[in-house]
């Protein structure tokens, strides 16, 4: 498979995950505050590579590939390289929204299985505090049955697209290195490719 089908694989993916959101959303009444990006601030969020490789390739294609990774190799920050901060308290917004990862996609509307095999949302405190109402009635929902996206089952569909890149789990920004590596390497000895196969 050629880099630009695992890109493609990949988005389809992401397509798929996107309808299966908005259905939830709209059966659970539940969703982000606008604005917000709370979740976003902690430096503890890991990622694949392969779920940053459109990331990637949308900046190779747009000439800011080497630039980024440079940024990226002298930052210290822990904090995830795509967050473009606006306040002091904690909020900010992705500065790459439509190729956010994978993580950044399920976070808030899928479940993950506890010891139990029991899917729990996976959801933030602000959410469940402040949406408690929707937050109890779908928990409830869940356990009877109602779909949900389940982060397991996405991973292991990622991990389909290329097992090397999907199953390495590791701090956000190293992901986001990781893709610009493949894709500056990959590009090294081949021609680029066209204009018309860029991302939208």
């Amino acid at each position: 498979m050629t880099l630009e089908q695992k890109v493609r694989s990949v988005e389809a993916l992401f397509s798929q995950l996107e309808q299966e959101t908005q259905q939830f959303q709209e059966k659970s009444k539940l969703g982000c505050v606008s604005g917000c990006g709370k979740c976003c601030t902690y430096p503890n969020i890991d990622a694949s590579p392969l779920e940053f490789l459109p990331w990637a390739f949308q900046l190779f294609l747009s000439g800011k590939a080497e630039e980024a990774l440079e940024s990226l190799n002298t930052s210290q920050d822990r904090t995830c390289f795509l967050l473009t901060p606006v306040s002091i308290v904690s909020k900010g917004h992705c500065g790459s929204y439509s190729q956010r990862g994978l993580i950044c996609r399920l976070f808030g509307y899928a479940a993950s299985k506890d010891k139990y095999g029991n899917l729990r949302l996976a959801t933030c405190k602000i959410i469940k505090e402040e949406q408690a109402e929707n937050y109890q009635a779908t928990s409830e929902a869940i356990a009877k049955g109602m779909y949900v996206p389940v982060f397991t089952d996405y991973y292991m569909q990622l991990n389909q697209i290329d097992y090397q890149m999907g199953s390495k789990i590791m701090p956000i920004n190293k992901a986001l290195k990781m893709a610009l590596e493949e894709v500056l390497q990959y590009y090294t000895y081949r021609p680029m490719p066209s204009l018309d196969k860029q991302i939208v």
